[in-house]
């Protein structure tokens, strides 16, 4: 299933180098987000849209900038 999907790199708009980043992808005819590492593409994990909605909510309200370093 992994091969059939259309991966979305999540990198900075600024990097060309291979990461390594999260890559997504969202399945078709089901409700499953697709997630793996540029540096194991093999090694691929799933959540739920919802699960992954309210992620994406909360990374936009600020609700894990305490885990980022500047």
């Amino acid at each position: 299933m992994a091969d059939d999907l259309t991966w979305t790199r999540a990198a900075p708009e600024d990097e060309t180098g291979p990461g390594p980043w999260i890559e997504i992808a969202f399945g078709e005819g089901d409700d499953l987000v697709y997630l793996r590492e540029t540096s194991d593409p093999g090694n691929v994990v799933t959540t739920t849209r919802a699960k992954w909605e309210a992620f994406a909510k909360g990374v936009r309200a600020g609700e894990f900038d305490h885990f980022v370093t500047d």
